[in-house]
């Protein structure tokens, strides 16, 4: 997996706002290179934002005082961080009691179901809400990414050696095993656009790092996607899954 790069500067829509970034090569070179992939049918590299690193779990946390929901995965050396509008790593730092995690101005520091987040534009104070377990390649053996939606429930799943996608949808009666094409991959901004462009049954699959809440259970996820198949879009939370 690549690096994730910290963008400073951001603000929360509510007076906070953090932004996780991905690699730093060109959007235009990275969808050069994960269609070059495609051509010689092998799988993508997807952004690292979406993925948990080491970590076993995702925790969700509820903050104040701007309402901000965020997603964080602990590494043995390091964080990473979600909010609505992105992501991004934070290297652990010396702190006499809890763990914290900093890079420059902005901060991560919990202690137990707590959690203080620092910026330049303020703090939030944000309690434990939810935790889940990150999948593995146990749980999905093959799939190097896997998203899922509700009402009605639907899941879509990339291979980790081709660029084939298995989709399911109305709770799992119709499945479809599909080639597919990238048509954006944006490591910076940890987004990704699959399609298969004029091919029979239309698809496309968006994907954007940032904290997710399933709609029904609320447990967390470090991704966002977005499904348009068959006139319709579904919209639910994904996460990548690592070797």
């Amino acid at each position: 997996m690549n690096t994730l790069r910290v963008l400073s500067g951001a603000v929360f829509a509510a007076g906070v706002m953090v932004v996780l970034g991905g690699c730093a090569a060109t959007p235009n070179a990275e969808t050069a290179v994960a269609n070059q992939a495609t051509l010689d049918n092998r799988a993508p590299f997807l952004p690292s934002a979406l993925f948990p690193g080491s970590a076993e779990q995702f925790a969700a946390w509820h903050c104040e005082p701007a309402k901000q929901n965020l997603v964080t995965a602990t590494n043995t050396n390091d964080l990473r961080l979600w909010s609505l509008h992105g992501a991004w790593r934070l290297p652990q730092a010396v702190v006499a009691s809890g763990a914290r995690y900093q890079d420059g101005e902005i901060s991560f520091w919990n202690r137990g179901d707590k959690a203080l987040v620092e910026t330049p534009r303020g703090q939030l104070q944000c309690s434990l809400a939810e935790q889940r377990d990150a999948l593995t390649r146990a749980v999905k053996p093959g799939v190097m990414f896997f998203g899922q939606g509700n009402e009605p429930g639907w899941s879509v799943a990339l291979a980790h050696d081709t660029p084939t996608l298995t989709m399911e949808t109305n709770y799992g009666d119709e499945r479809l095993e599909l080639p597919y094409m990238v048509s954006v991959m944006d490591n910076e901004a940890g987004r990704v656009v699959i399609e298969n462009a004029d091919v029979e049954p239309f698809f496309r699959v968006r994907i954007d790092a940032g904290a997710c809440f399933d709609n029904m259970s609320g447990e967390p996820f470090p991704a966002r996607v977005t499904l348009t198949y068959g006139g319709e879009q579904y919209s639910g939370c994904g996460q990548g899954i690592a070797p």
